[in-house]
């Protein structure tokens, strides 16, 4: 589990593709301290497990699921990536509960400076749109954002100067992808309505009889 607060921004060294994976070695400084074999990296968004590291630079494996749901297949030698290791018990938890577990991605449309802030339209498909909301909170590219503005199709975040210096996402630019995940509690809220709403239909003139509802 993270937080979405980036610790810094990592550079892929090298990438080895396989059939339909990869295997990522970024280098690094902050991330690396008290790290572990087998410790989960939140990797631009993607929560990705280390396989080894020394004290320049991680490997991490990158399965096909993942390849297929977010921007890294787009990653070459050179690639900036934002980096966060796993959140510690009794850490403040400064952004929201992010799983990085990436459920899609979206396109930047537009970026616009507003004062000391930037607005950042991002366009994507119903499946994400259902769980965006105003105010809520959704984690681009492992980011943790609030949601400032919601369309049919799109919805915009308001980046503050310190999220665009210690992290990616003013770097891209529009037309680039960005993985997307949504806020956990919608997903269990909408799962818990929908055996509500079965349980509703499956409510018939039989079951009333059953349990004395009818003569």
């Amino acid at each position: 589990m993270f937080t979405g607060l980036i610790e810094e921004i990592g550079i892929v060294e090298n990438i080895k593709w396989g059939t339909s994976s990869a295997q990522l070695t970024i280098a690094a400084k902050k991330v690396l301290t008290d790290l572990k074999v087998g410790d989960s990296v939140n990797t631009n968004g993607a929560c990705l497990t280390v396989i080894k590291f020394d004290k320049k630079a991680m490997t991490v494996d990158v399965m096909t699921e993942t390849i297929n749901r977010t921007n890294l297949k787009q990653l070459t030698v050179g690639s900036m990536v934002n980096l966060e290791r796993a959140l510690m018990a009794g850490s403040r938890l400064g952004g929201h509960m992010v799983s990085g577990h990436i459920d899609g991605t979206g396109i930047m449309v537009s970026l616009k400076k507003d004062d000391i802030a930037t607005w950042i339209k991002i366009q994507t498909d119903e499946k994400i749109m259902k769980y965006i909301v105003s105010k809520g909170s959704v984690a681009l590219d492992g980011i943790s954002l609030t949601i400032a503005g919601v369309y049919a199709d799109a919805f915009e975040v308001s980046v503050i100067p310190h999220t665009s210096s210690e992290t990616t996402l003013l770097k891209k630019r529009p037309g680039d992808k960005i993985n997307i995940e949504c806020d956990i509690i919608g997903k269990y809220v909408e799962k818990f309505l929908q055996k509500q709403e079965s349980k509703t239909n499956n409510i018939d003139y039989d079951f009333l009889r059953q349990h004395g509802f009818t003569d």
